[in-house]
């Protein structure tokens, strides 16, 4: 599994640009659904059918394969490209690191130096030099998208990359398909497009699908760093039911169905309350006449850097999870 994780949190794919993150997770699920098709926002959705039954469902799983990013706003006549962010960016953890865009260029993210050296950079600050000359040189333009470039570290039990989140939702979803040789249920593999930018993929998707039942699969905090905020959720202490966020209540008959799995299976779990942020179950929760949504989490230490840590046995531990939900009756 470790091979498709690195392959797919390497990958370009800021929100509004999933096209090459897309074609890869294609190739990854080929042949291992029924049907798959291209939302007409860019959402892939793949189907597995069910062998039916009077307690088959119409089962929805969704992790979003968008990361955030950057846009160039302005080029100035030096070839310096100015930016703004795409989702949730801290300039600080921009400064110094490498991204590329679409095209494959590659650039360095600095800030200009301030006047007042005890004030921390914004947005505004930060530039990307690609090595141009001038602007008439650049190979960017405004519009671009620049995703952050970091190479997957495999430390053991432990891993760390960009883009986990929600690369590693999408990995779960990947190993769920390919190990689900039968379910009762009509399941909906969606790896959805702009989360990032207000969970818009997921929200198109669900209305589409229309399910009777949904669970989104991402990233969580933790609280297991030096001075986090308290968080009853630790790396290796197994994948965390959601509760609460800072959109939605989890749905209690999908929360308690998890828990329910877990404890049948006799697999760690964990409770999670997210004090703010959330995930595309908010969004399929309010579609048509309402969803009963709810989200499995991965511990994830460093959300939204470009050096997000999970833990293996987490990741799957989510896999054994979902597989326990979709193979036996589901009643929420």
């Amino acid at each position: 599994m470790k091979d498709t994780i690195k392959k797919l949190v390497e990958a370009y794919g800021p929100s509004g640009f999933e096209d090459q993150i897309r074609d890869i997770i294609r190739k990854e699920i080929g042949g291992l659904a029924d049907s798959v098709r291209v939302s007409p926002l860019g959402s892939l959705i793949a189907v597995k059918k069910g062998t039916g039954g009077k307690n088959a469902k119409r089962v929805m799983l969704a992790a979003h394969m968008d990361e955030i990013g950057l846009m160039v706003t302005h080029v100035d006549e030096k070839g310096y490209a100015r930016v703004t962010h795409i989702g949730g960016i801290r300039p600080l953890n921009c400064i110094g690191q490498r991204v590329q865009f679409a095209d494959g260029t590659i650039g360095v993210v600095l800030a200009e130096r301030l006047d007042d050296p005890n004030r921390t950079p914004g947005m505004e600050h930060l530039f990307i030099d690609t090595g141009a000359r001038d602007r008439a040189s650049s190979k960017v333009k405004v519009g671009d998208a620049a995703g952050f470039v970091q190479p997957f570290v495999d430390l053991g039990q432990r891993i760390a990359a960009k883009t986990m989140d929600d690369r590693i939702g999408c990995a779960v979803q990947i190993e769920v398909m390919r190990r689900l040789a039968r379910t009762p249920h009509e399941v909906h593999f969606v790896f959805s497009v702009q989360e990032e930018i207000g969970l818009i993929g997921a929200r198109t998707a669900g209305y589409e699908i229309n399910p009777d039942v949904a669970i989104a699969i991402d990233v969580t905090l933790t609280g297991d760093t030096p001075k986090a905020l308290p968080m009853a959720v630790e790396l290796g202490k197994g994948p965390a039911i959601k509760v609460q966020d800072g959109m939605m209540i989890a749905h209690a008959g999908v929360k308690n169905l998890m828990i329910r799995r877990a404890e049948e299976s006799k697999m760690p779990y964990q409770l999670e309350i997210l004090r703010a942020g959330s995930t595309d179950a908010a969004a399929i929760q309010l579609a048509r006449e309402g969803v009963p949504s709810g989200c499995v989490s991965i511990p994830c230490r460093y959300v939204h850097s470009q050096s997000e840590m999970v833990d293996t046995t987490d990741v799957l531990q989510c896999v054994n999870l979902l597989l326990a939900i979709l193979r036996k009756p589901i009643e929420v």
